[in-house]
């Protein structure tokens, strides 16, 4: 007897499924859920919570906030972040400093898992809503995330 009840739950859970499938087919609730990305690149709209690659925001000053405590490079998973620093003198106070030489990002390598940005006490790197990077050359992947002749901003404490 359960040969035969297993069959008729088995059709009785494919019709179901298809009803479900049947009602999407015929009218969506909510509307066209397809998006044609190449066409819409004017309209698309990413949700807040993605994350798409990570960046150094710079003010108008060319200024950013990454004091080089290497927080970022320490929290990746599978070393993603490198930071190129040195230590010179500081000449108004005379004490040697912390200075950022090169803040290189591997998008190639990175898992976009945020753990950086979530590391990083000063809050100088955040994760952008860019997801276009498809490259044929992956040395393209490799950025300086600070600009050329920044500084850190002056209210941010090492």
């Amino acid at each position: 007897m359960s040969y035969f009840s297993n069959i008729y739950y088995g059709i009785k859970s494919l019709l179901t499924g298809m009803s479900v499938t049947g009602k999407y087919f015929v009218k969506a609730p909510w509307g066209t859920i397809t998006q044609y990305y190449p066409d819409n690149r004017d309209t698309l709209k990413m949700f807040d919570r993605f994350r798409g690659e990570v960046v150094m925001p710079h003010d108008e000053n060319n200024l950013h906030r990454c004091t080089g405590c290497q927080s970022c490079e320490i929290a990746c998973p599978n070393g993603s972040i490198e930071i190129i620093w040195d230590r010179v003198v500081d000449e108004t106070t005379g004490k040697k400093v912390k200075v950022i030489d090169k803040h290189i990002y591997h998008l190639s390598m990175c898992t976009l898992c945020n753990l950086c940005v979530q590391a990083c006490p000063t809050n100088a790197i955040v994760m952008a809503q860019n997801f276009e990077n498809s490259v044929y050359d992956r040395t393209q992947l490799t950025k300086v995330l600070n600009k050329p002749g920044s500084k850190v901003h002056p209210d941010v404490k090492e």
